[in-house]
């Protein structure tokens, strides 16, 4: 598990292209390292939104980018859209056990992901 290799990383480089996110931020070489290792591109533009809460697709997404973006061949959801950045990360996600989804076959990608969900995440990709 590459998240595992990584665990400890600082960021090699000091360039931050966001503007919402500063030397000092208690964040600050997360957020950068998880830019330099292809996690992150950030929200939109020259922005990260640290403030802001994630969604299922968006967990599920940092996560299968950290495993290095395995194929994904586990079937999808109605509710996620074919082509969607996060398409591939779900298929990852079913496969390999991180998800089941929320019920009714369906994976809620724009529901926000609670704390509890997101632990569960990485508890079950990290082979727990």
């Amino acid at each position: 598990m590459r998240a595992l290799e990584n665990r400890k990383s600082l960021p090699h480089s000091a360039e931050n292209p966001f503007e919402d996110v500063k030397p000092g931020d208690y964040f600050y070489n997360a957020v950068l390292w998880a830019r330099e290792k292809g996690i992150t591109s950030g929200t939109y533009g020259s922005h990260f939104s640290p403030g802001e809460t994630c969604n299922r697709a968006q967990a599920v997404t940092f996560i299968w980018r950290a495993e290095d973006k395995p194929a994904g061949t586990g079937t999808s959801f109605g509710d996620v859209a074919p082509g969607s950045y996060y398409e591939e990360a779900v298929k990852w996600a079913v496969a390999s056990g991180v998800t089941s989804g929320t019920g009714n076959a369906a994976f809620s990608p724009y529901d926000t992901c609670t704390r509890g969900q997101i632990v569960t995440f990485l508890y079950r990709d990290m082979g727990g």
